[in-house]
């Protein structure tokens, strides 16, 4: 009985040394889980604005989006109609650019924004010939629409990061347009569809209260 005791604690001592070596030599494979980066304040010498300098102005305030079931609908006038997973939407080419959101109640922010091209996405649904405006829908049930023209001319994305940190559920979780160039009720949060049609007189949400439907940055955002 005394010899079995020995041999099991030699084994168990076996064992460990073997375990310590193993792990010493990462031969285990890491199960760690990748961080969010914390907000940076500037990039390539320009100062950035933080996540608490926006305003909330949302028409039925914060969306608290489900990931495990979200999906980015791209439907109407194309070949290749999808339904996205945000990873699937993620998986498309990664983009950088520092944007400033200019709203029309009077204030601003100087925001590092990462995401995906619309047109990329485009590409991938192939809008079909008759196809000139892009309209964009969110979960709160906000829409606002641009000309087919200006998403496939300019570097517009579709951000999931800003400052290098996953976007809150305030700023739009999982998906806010950086419609740059635009006022900042084009700037679409939380968005869960994209209609391409033909019709260049649809009217989004603000657009249909007396807004411009255009939403330069050059013009008055009244009508």
């Amino acid at each position: 009985m005394k010899i079995i005791k020995q041999n099991v604690a030699l084994a168990a001592i076996a064992i460990i040394m073997i375990l310590a070596i193993v792990i010493s030599l990462d031969l285990i494979p890491s199960s760690n889980i990748p961080l969010d980066s914390v907000e940076v304040k500037e990039y390539q010498g320009q100062k950035l604005s933080s996540v608490n300098d926006f305003r909330e102005n949302s028409i039925k305030g914060t969306q608290n989006v489900d990931i495990n079931t979200y999906r980015l609908e791209v439907t109407g006038l194309v070949s290749n109609p999808q339904n996205y997973t945000y990873d699937q939407v993620k998986n498309f080419q990664s983009y950088q650019k520092v944007v400033k959101l200019d709203c029309v109640e009077g204030w601003s922010v100087n925001i590092l924004w990462q995401g995906v091209m619309v047109k990329d996405i485009l590409k991938e649904v192939q809008p079909l010939p008759q196809a000139n405006t892009i309209i964009f829908y969110a979960i709160d049930g906000y829409s606002t629409s641009f000309p087919l023209e200006y998403i496939e001319s300019n570097q517009i994305m579709m951000a999931y990061k800003m400052n290098n940190a996953t976007l809150p559920p305030e700023r739009g979780f999982p998906f806010q347009l950086v419609a740059e160039s635009k006022w900042g009720y084009k700037w679409i949060k939380w968005i869960n569809k994209i209609e391409v049609s033909d019709n260049p007189n649809y009217q989004g949400y603000w657009e249909s209260r007396g807004y411009s439907n255009t939403g330069n940055l050059t013009e008055n955002f009244l009508k």
